[in-house]
């Protein structure tokens, strides 16, 4: 009995220490938050947060491995969709892309930072390029609907168009994050006008 009450409260620690990392690396962003911060925000002493995960960098990973996987969990949905349009695809596309990286501003370094060795991440490019939105969108051009393009072009876009500014907003002077927030809800809008306008026939 006394085994089994030292591992749910080793779990609930542990649950204690991600939901706080959470909260903060949200609020502040991954290079603003210490370790000893995410201790004091669980309630806990900084010896029994560095037992469980050793580093903030662990914790990072962790948090974002997860919200990693609901994103492409949400994407997936998206592009295997067979009842919405391509254009509507891709202004759902951009909004969630958006929409994520709004609250994990620091994904982006995440997912480059494991770009080679995320299984995950290979598994994903796989299951987009044959989904049902590029039977879509090869069906438009065989038909002459759309331009005649590469879809893996088309997915460079729009991925490139969306996490682009969070890369470089820290770069981009004289910004408030209000500011870089009202760009960001106005490219929502304007990215696909230019998707839609790169797959016009000429």
């Amino acid at each position: 009995m006394a085994t089994v009450k030292k591992k749910r409260s080793g779990e609930s620690a542990e649950k204690k220490i991600v939901e706080a990392a959470r909260k903060l690396f949200t609020e502040k962003g991954y290079y603003a938050i210490k370790t000893r911060d995410i201790a004091k925000e669980a309630g806990i002493n900084l010896a029994l947060l560095n037992y469980y995960f050793r580093s903030k960098e662990k914790l990072f990973a962790i948090i974002m491995k997860e919200n990693t996987v609901r994103f492409m969990q949400i994407i997936t949905e998206i592009v295997d969709d067979e009842k919405t349009s391509i254009e509507k695809k891709i202004s759902m596309l951009v909004t969630n892309y958006i929409d994520m990286l709004s609250l994990n501003p620091d994904m982006p370094l995440f997912i480059m930072s494991h770009a080679q060795r995320d299984d995950q991440r290979i598994r994903m490019r796989e299951k987009m390029m044959s989904s049902f939105f590029m039977k879509q969108i090869q069906q438009a051009i065989k038909s002459g609907k759309v331009a005649n393009i590469n879809p893996a072009n088309l997915m460079m876009n729009i991925v490139s168009l969306t996490i682009f500014p969070f890369i470089a907003r820290h770069v981009m002077q004289g910004l408030t994050p209000k500011q870089f927030n009202e760009l960001m809800e106005e490219r929502k809008r304007m990215i696909p006008l230019w998707i839609e306008a790169m797959l016009k026939v000429k």
